[in-house]
């Protein structure tokens, strides 16, 4: 880990940046596999899936004796958990309901807005070492709830052809049905381009690797919308005197095992504390089946030992991490002064964990500084905004001047004749 005390402003930028990697090869790749999905649909997906899953899949389509055959593999503490996260998920989600509203601006003129689902949307939860299935529960229950009519979602299958049971079974409980075994690249393509089995969809939810990533950025130019842009998974943990060392180093390893381009950021006032930690993680370390992915994440990680609190809170600003988790004693004054942050967790019993699964808050986060200007997924991310407003004549004579006026000074006579020709009729 790298350690810093006390660095001047002027040296934040290197604290709060993080790694930059070469990505003309990726993204040249990660193009000529989106063209072929375009072009050859289910057959090109399918021989990606031989070359990157190594399966050879007869059908890309999840069957219902498979969904049904996921139940039976599935413990039934983990089915307990998965409907407990789902109903804390849908609880939190469901109060974001947007309730319309009508304003008159001016005399006869009424304006509202009224939220409507995207119709179409498309799901891609990773498989791999460690299969998602929370995810399915953060992204379904949201659209469920919205009102999405079709939800499609995708997942690598393994080397059998079999997509993890839990992913099954979670998205079951979420109300998901069309489930499809395809991942990475040609995953995204086939949910933005559609194909013989998967429909095209409006708007792709979901992380990934960095290949999933720069094909999202790729198809949302001109074919789709994407939820949000994204990097590796991030954690900052503001820490004083008084937090829980043992903690604090729970939360940053459980960031740091997600994989080696983890970020992690430990901002303290305490240099005896920041010495606490790292022993702690010394220890922690050691007990971790995924302690190889988290020692390598760890090896990027930085330290920053800072004069207060009110530093540690800029400092953090300054970063705009996906996970904020804020471990001091006056957790709720830093708390009003959080800018820039994806999902905050208040106080030494509020682990990201809880966020990650069950505590009902999405954890679909801006990643690599982009908390900036991105929120996370909530219920508004599957809905639209569609205003309407309604005039009548009197409306007309309340703002039809300004209007004449302000496209005359526009140069745009056929807007200021809209308007003209209807106070001509009055």
């Amino acid at each position: 880990m790298n350690i810093y005390r006390y660095p001047l402003n002027e040296t934040w930028g290197t604290i709060v940046e993080r790694p930059h990697m070469d990505v003309s090869e990726l993204n040249a790749i990660v193009a000529s596999v989106l063209a072929d999905i375009k072009k050859d649909g289910d057959e090109a997906v399918k021989r990606y899936e031989e070359k990157f899953d190594h399966v050879r899949l007869s059908e890309l389509a999840v069957s219902e004796e498979e969904i049904n055959e996921a139940e039976q593999l599935v413990s039934e503490d983990l089915k307990e958990s998965l409907q407990l996260a789902h109903d804390n998920i849908w609880k939190f989600h469901h109060s974001q309901r947007h309730t319309p509203q009508k304003v008159e601006t001016a005399k006869g003129v009424v304006c509202w807005q009224k939220s409507v689902a995207i119709e179409k949307v498309g799901l891609y939860i990773p498989g791999g070492t460690a299969p998602l299935f929370s995810t399915v529960l953060m992204l379904a229950t949201p659209a469920k709830i919205a009102g999405c009519k079709e939800i499609v979602l995708c997942t690598p299958p393994n080397k059998e052809g079999k997509v993890h049971p839990a992913i099954l079974v979670a998205a079951r409980i979420a109300g998901v049905s069309k489930i499809f075994k395809a991942g990475g690249v040609q995953a995204i393509g086939a949910m933005a381009y559609g194909t013989e089995s998967i429909p095209k969809t409006y708007k792709i939810f979901g992380p990934g690797n960095q290949f999933v990533m720069a094909a999202k950025q790729q198809v949302s130019l001109h074919d789709v919308a994407i939820d949000m842009p994204a990097g590796p998974s991030e954690v900052c943990v503001i820490a004083d005197a008084n937090s829980n060392a043992r903690f604090v180093a729970a939360d940053l390893l459980s960031q740091a095992e997600h994989g080696t381009d983890s970020q992690v950021l430990l901002i303290t006032t305490s240099e005896e504390k920041l010495k606490e930690v790292s022993k702690e993680i010394e220890l922690q370390l050691q007990q971790l089946p995924r302690k190889d992915v988290a020692f390598k994440a760890l090896e990027n990680s930085k330290f920053v030992l800072v004069h207060n609190t009110e530093e540690a809170m800029e400092l953090s600003n300054t970063y705009a991490p996906e996970h904020l988790i804020i471990a001091t004693d006056d957790y709720e004054q830093l708390a009003a002064k959080v800018i820039n942050a994806g999902s905050v967790f208040l106080g030494k019993y509020a682990c990201e964990s809880a966020g990650d699964y069950a505590s009902g808050t999405n954890h679909t986060l801006p990643t690599h500084g982009y908390a900036t200007a991105y929120n996370g997924v909530n219920l508004d991310s599957y809905n639209r905004k569609i205003t309407f407003q309604h005039l009548t004549e009197e409306g007309i004579r309340s703002i039809g001047h300004a209007v004449e006026v302000m496209a005359a000074n526009e140069m745009l006579e056929a807007h200021k004749n809209a308007m003209t020709v209807r106070l001509r009729e009055l």
